[in-house]
């Protein structure tokens, strides 16, 4: 598990420069907890009934990307998801008949679209609409919440990857 560069964010930047940092040493993170793994691997399930795998969480980071950045922030309400057309997150976790190539392709996609979007806001004070709270939030707020997401499921990665090869490490 050495291939992926992570880059700890800087212990004196802006406010803006360490979201943007912290965000991409959890995406880098998730990536690293995949190195080195077959696709028979990356769909290895936790422990029935769950379908959570490691390919699962790329597959579900892919969505959530796409959700807040792209739908939320971006605006595109319209865009579909990538495996549910029933706004299904979960069905990203299923991961039986997926493989690293499509899985990473799409991630890595909405992640450099996600980059794009934070960039071209003028400032984390931006706010939209968010449906779901029925309330504004500031693209501060959804870089946290992004933040968020990736630890609680690098954490999950962690088990994961310990369970496929007995890798572990932060």
């Amino acid at each position: 598990m050495d291939t992926t560069e992570r880059i700890g964010p800087p212990l004196t930047g802006d406010e803006r420069e360490t979201l943007r940092a912290f965000l991409d040493f959890h995406r880098a993170t998730l990536a690293w907890k995949c190195d080195g793994l077959t696709d028979e691997e990356l769909r290895r399930q936790a422990s029935p009934p769950s379908t959570l795998s490691l390919l699962g969480l790329v597959r579900h980071m892919a969505e959530v990307e796409r959700q807040w950045f792209r739908r939320t922030i971006g605006g595109d309400a319209e865009v579909p998801h990538l495996w549910s057309d029933s706004r299904d997150f979960q069905a990203a976790y299923d991961a039986s008949g997926a493989t690293r190539a499509e899985a990473f392709a799409a991630w890595e996609a909405e992640v450099a679209h996600s980059r794009a979007v934070e960039a071209a806001a003028e400032s984390l004070d931006v706010t939209v609409y968010v449906p779901r709270w029925e309330e504004e939030a500031s693209l501060r707020l959804v870089m946290l919440h992004m933040i968020h997401e990736y630890a609680r499921h690098n954490g999950h990665a962690d088990f994961l990857r310990e369970a496929i090869d007995g890798t572990v490490g932060a």
